[in-house]
């Protein structure tokens, strides 16, 4: 079972759902660690200098960013701290964009959210509102100090977040040589283009991901069996640090209530709801989102 990486709430309007981040991912590549031969010790990263070849104490490592013209601005740890995002313990949702509008070139890392508490019945409600709407949720969160952008997405039980690229991360292709889009633009004929469509379809299939496994980490895995039950194996001690967690405090909220008093802020109530059951969740204070562009969307 992965552990617990991240805990806060996801917030959209004035509603709040308790969560625990955990990794969906995990790699399954071989990791060649560096071993010093004669002690079976691990062998780190030194610094070095690179114009002397001589090692560099850690206190006289400063932080520098390379300018355009090669020469560098030295910051200070002071600076960097104060330029970070404040800590926030809150996955918050700016706005909803249909499933289509994404590239997946942007997707980066995904993780799975599970609900707090008792925060089982909003953690569905807001699951299954998205999913019959056909949206993802694009929201913003601080994890490890650094300020990330993300999609929260229904999928199956589960409501999903993968992090995104930022837009601006992404290269354009001005300077590669890739000829233009159009079938006019490329001289395509007819034939050509039936003859492609044939060999597509023929090799179209059914999406089946555990058929596609890296032949090369199975090949080094049965190597490393082999070699582990033959007794080439050594014991090497290794240094683990434990993960951080943080605390959720309590509050009680009426979920109709606070959905109410959020469409009402963006001015979309036509009639107060009928009354709903309380339920409690964990959830610390929360801001109000930078930004709440998204336009009202009609459910398909």
């Amino acid at each position: 079972m992965a552990r617990v990486i991240w805990k806060g709430a996801i917030s959209f309007g004035l509603v709040h759902v308790p969560v625990a981040l955990y990794p969906a991912s995990q790699e399954t590549h071989v990791d060649f660690d560096w071993l010093d031969q004669r002690s079976m010790d691990p062998v780190g990263y030194q610094r070095i200098n690179k114009r002397t070849g001589k090692p560099v104490a850690k206190d006289h490592i400063v932080k520098g960013v390379k300018l355009d013209d090669g020469q560098y601005v030295v910051l200070s740890d002071e600076e960097i701290r104060a330029a970070f995002p404040r800590s926030t313990q809150t996955i918050a949702i700016e706005a909803f964009v249909k499933n289509s509008e994404v590239d997946f070139v942007l997707l980066e890392r995904p993780y799975y959210l599970e609900p707090l508490g008792k925060a089982q019945r909003v953690y569905a409600l807001l699951r299954e509102a998205m999913h019959d709407a056909g949206v993802l949720g694009v929201a913003r969160l601080v994890m490890h100090s650094k300020e990330h952008l993300a999609l929260l997405i229904p999928s199956g039980s589960a409501l999903m977040m993968d992090t995104i690229r930022w837009p601006g991360d992404i290269r354009g292709v001005e300077d590669l040589q890739i000829p233009p889009a159009g079938k006019n633009a490329n001289k395509l004929t007819a034939g050509e283009l039936k003859m492609a469509a044939q060999l597509i379809e023929s090799m179209t299939v059914a999406w089946q991901g555990d058929a596609y496994v890296s032949s090369f980490d199975q090949a080094i895995h049965q190597l490393v069996s082999a070699k582990a039950q033959a007794g080439q194996a050594y014991e090497v001690t290794a240094v683990e640090e434990p993960a951080q967690t943080a605390g959720l405090s309590t509050s009680v909220v009426d979920l109709t209530q606070l959905l109410a008093r959020s469409l009402e802020k963006r001015g979309h109530l036509d009639r107060p709801g009928p009354a709903a059951s309380k339920t409690r969740s964990r959830t610390p204070a929360a801001k109000k989102p930078a930004a709440r562009a998204a336009a009202k969307r009609k459910r398909p």
